[in-house]
């Protein structure tokens, strides 16, 4: 049995020398790297920030504007501008006399019409404005100041002023129309046979199995509404945002018509370039 003399030194501290000292070193390298990773963070919040604003920007939230295009134009004005630049770049090459001339300035006079006709028409659709790019003007009309999206025999924009301007990339198919209606009245057909046969089919009693192809024509899926072509479609995407966005304050404004003197520009010199080669003989 052990004195409370022996026990003793067992609790008392061993020294000064003994007591474990705290590591200061490593809490302020955990204070610095969290200062630094909170620092990259910070940046990398500010860097996607500013990638964000680059797109345009309506109510608080980065959005980017619906392109509608012809893709009928843009296959036509590639196969014209090769077929274009073949012939002008071989006139060039191996003409003689004034034919290499008389090509350069053919040149310069047909490339940018026919990227103006093929090429260039654009609309641009946003939640506060519609921009129009046309051949030789382009046109910028914020909502509030559209009255009307029309489809005849072209599809156009009517301001507030009463000015028209037709839009260019989204032409009328005719074609398309009928080729919609087809479509619509053929799957009408389809499903009011599948609905004849299901019933026939169920009033057979034990022979019901062979009203089966009946009912999967009847389960067809039918759109709703008429069928639509392509373009106008897209006009009742372009109506649906006008609708949408007219009495928003971001979409008040002026509308602005800018001609497309880069056009416009280099078909004059090549038109004058080829008026003088031909006045002089």
């Amino acid at each position: 049995m052990t004195s409370p003399e022996d026990q003793e030194p067992a609790r008392r501290p061993s020294g000064p020398s003994e007591t474990p000292e705290t590591p200061e070193t490593p809490e302020i390298s955990e204070t610095s790297a969290a200062g630094e990773a909170s620092e990259v963070s910070a940046a990398g919040e500010v860097s996607a920030a500013g990638e964000a604003s680059g797109t345009s920007v309506a109510s608080g939230v980065a959005t980017k504007d619906r392109i509608y295009r012809s893709p009928g134009g843009l296959v036509g004005g590639v196969l014209l501008l090769g077929l274009v630049g073949w012939l002008g770049i071989d006139a060039i090459v191996a003409g003689e006399g004034r034919t290499p001339w008389l090509a350069l300035a053919v040149l310069i006079l047909v490339v940018p019409l026919t990227v103006a006709l093929t090429l260039r028409p654009a609309v641009y659709a946003g939640e506060d404005r519609l921009r129009v790019r046309n051949p030789f003007r382009v046109i910028v009309l914020p909502w509030g100041q559209v009255a009307a999206l029309r489809s005849g025999y072209s599809n156009e924009v009517v301001a507030a002023s009463g000015k028209k301007f037709q839009l260019w990339s989204v032409p009328v198919s005719l074609r398309g129309r009928k080729r919609a209606t087809r479509q619509e009245s053929r799957a009408r057909a389809e499903q009011r046979d599948g609905r004849t046969a299901s019933r026939g089919a169920d009033g057979l009693g034990p022979l019901g199995g062979f009203g089966g192809g009946g009912r999967a024509r009847a389960g067809r899926a039918v759109p709703d509404g008429p069928a639509r072509a392509e373009t106008d479609r897209v006009m009742d995407e372009l109506r649906q945002l006008w609708e949408a966005h007219e009495k928003d304050e971001s979409a008040q404004g002026e509308v602005t018509v800018r001609w497309a003197w880069e056009i416009l520009g280099p078909a004059a010199a090549g038109a004058v370039v080829l008026g003088i080669l031909l006045a002089v003989g």
